[in-house]
Order: structure tokens, then sequence, then C-alpha cells
């Protein structure tokens, strides 16, 4: 753990640090990483967990609208670029270590690319894994695909 984070363990209420020595403290893994849990502000519900690095956790605070590091496509990936689904930021926190985010967001729509509001819809419940809920949006109307037919 940083000194940085381990300085804050004590850190007293609505103590205020420099925003450039807590980034330069966050623990990114080796591909320069931080796992990004984004989390409906008014209800709790959690929606997704997608990837950030150093780049896009700053143009989310700096935008206010949330932008992720897509592994799959090398690039950065403003949420809702491509669907219209977008998140817009309303708090973020690190956890004590500094190596995950908590992003609060407000989402517009389906948070996950099958069409269903949250990505967490794959209940492990005994011996049997359950669907909890249905996509509000095909994911092909979503993304603009064709539907498939057959």
């Amino acid at each position: 753990m940083s000194d940085t984070f381990k300085q804050l363990e004590r850190a007293e209420l609505d103590a205020r640090l420099p925003l450039e020595r807590i980034l330069a403290a966050v623990r990114f893994n080796q591909d320069g990483l931080i796992p990004a849990i984004a989390q409906q502000h008014d209800s709790g519900e959690v929606l997704m967990m997608a990837w950030m690095n150093r780049e896009a956790l700053e143009e989310t605070l700096a935008s206010g609208r949330v932008c992720y590091w897509s592994r799959s496509r090398g690039k950065l990936w403003r949420k809702g670029e491509s669907s219209g689904q977008q998140q817009h930021l309303r708090a973020a926190s690190l956890d004590c270590d500094g190596d995950t985010l908590l992003l609060q967001v407000e989402q517009s729509g389906p948070a996950c690319h099958t069409g269903r509001r949250s990505c967490f819809y794959v209940a492990l419940e005994g011996e049997e894994a359950r669907i909890t809920s249905e996509p509000l949006i095909d994911p092909d109307t979503l993304y603009g695909k064709p539907s498939k037919e057959g």
C-alpha cells in the first residue's frame, strides 16, 4: 500500500488533499488499470464493473461523463458512445487501498450490453444459476445491429 493511503487511514473527517497527490498514489495494476464499479446513485443498484486507466479516470472527473478503458478495443470507451445509454458521474470514491473505484452514476437506460439494467443478472443459488432480469432493450436495437432471424 502506498504511503499516501497509509496516511489516509488516520485522516480526520473532511481532511482535504490535492487530487494530483491521490491520483499519483492510485494502485493501477500491471496493465495500468483499476477496477471501477458503477452504482446507481439514488437506488444503490450495482450496475456494472469495468476498467479505467489514469486517462479515463481524469477525463471522467473533469467531464462528469463516465469514460472507461476498453480492454477488447484497446482504447478509451465513453459509456454510451455506441448505445446512447450514458453514465453521468455524481460521485467517485477510492477504496482504502487505492486499488478500486466506486462510481456513483446517473445511468440512462440499461447499463449492460445485453440490454439489461445491470450486468449482474445471473444469481448463483445452491446448485443452479437463475436469470433475475429481462432485457429492457433488445441488444440488436440497442447497438443498431440488424436483428437476427431464425
